[in-house]
């Protein structure tokens, strides 16, 4: 795609699912890749593929909620590969499955404070570098969820809905500036948390993607592509935009 090549990228959640195959989706691109992961085992096998397929990556072992981790992603990519063009603020996880009257208050602090307070801190480290190089785009996984509520969800459904308040503001904030900020909000995708899911109730799983207006989950691939497209000069009148890819879901 169009100004990816020569650019540096961050992915952090980089070691499966969507992050893994946003990374290798970068790395087939000609961008440099700082994949970021709590995961060490994900993390080093991402960076083996791209480098099997001829790409140039680096994992960093970090924690999205670490203040002092989060700086340290963003000066690895300046002290590897010279600067941050593309950052994909990825990590997160699904949390406990209770309604809200049941939901324990350490359950909700992890959600959010993995899948909002660290997407804030990615943006708060990101912007600096992106600014002294003179722009860049950022990309925030939100989910559908973040659109619309979810049963037994509610850490999770709020968290995302932040997400999405995040990205519009600092799209506001930094577009002048030369740097976009979007978000992507997936569907039902066959990442390793769906995997889970699936294994504690098949049949719930089948009848998402029965509802699915495309007939079928999606695939990591489907979000990485859209994430890299949200990153690249094909999409450089995009800021501020929540680009759901969902297979229909959301539109019933």
């Amino acid at each position: 795609m169009n100004g990816i090549s020569d650019g540096v990228a961050i992915v952090t959640g980089g070691g499966s699912g969507i992050g893994r195959a946003t990374a290798t989706r970068f790395a087939s691109e000609g961008a440099r890749v700082v994949v970021t992961d709590v995961d060490v085992d994900g993390g080093e096998e991402t960076v083996s593929q791209i480098e099997a397929d001829g790409g140039e990556a680096t994992f960093l072992e970090a924690d999205v909620t670490d203040e002092d981790d989060v700086k340290a992603t963003v000066e690895t990519a300046v002290d590897t590969y010279g600067g941050l063009d593309f950052a994909f603020n990825n990590a997160g996880i699904e949390g406990a499955n209770e309604s809200s009257s049941q939901q324990s208050r350490s359950n909700w602090d992890q959600v959010i404070d993995i899948n909002l307070t660290g997407v804030f801190l990615g943006i708060r480290e990101q912007l600096p570098a992106m600014l002294e190089d003179g722009g860049g785009a950022i990309v925030n996984t939100a989910s559908v969820a973040g659109l619309l509520g979810f049963p037994n969800l509610s850490p999770y459904v709020a968290s995302k809905h932040g997400v999405l308040g995040l990205t519009k503001t600092a799209a506001v904030e930094f577009s002048a500036d030369g740097i976009r900020v979007n978000a992507v909000c997936p569907g039902v995708i066959e990442t390793p948390m769906v995997a889970r899911t699936r294994e504690e109730d098949p049949e719930m799983m089948e009848q998402t993607a029965a509802a699915t207006p495309i007939g079928r989950l999606g695939d990591p691939e489907e979000i990485a592509s859209a994430v890299v497209w949200l990153c690249s000069d094909d999409a450089s009148f995009v800021t501020g935009e929540s680009l759901v890819v969902d297979g229909g879901y959301s539109v019933q």
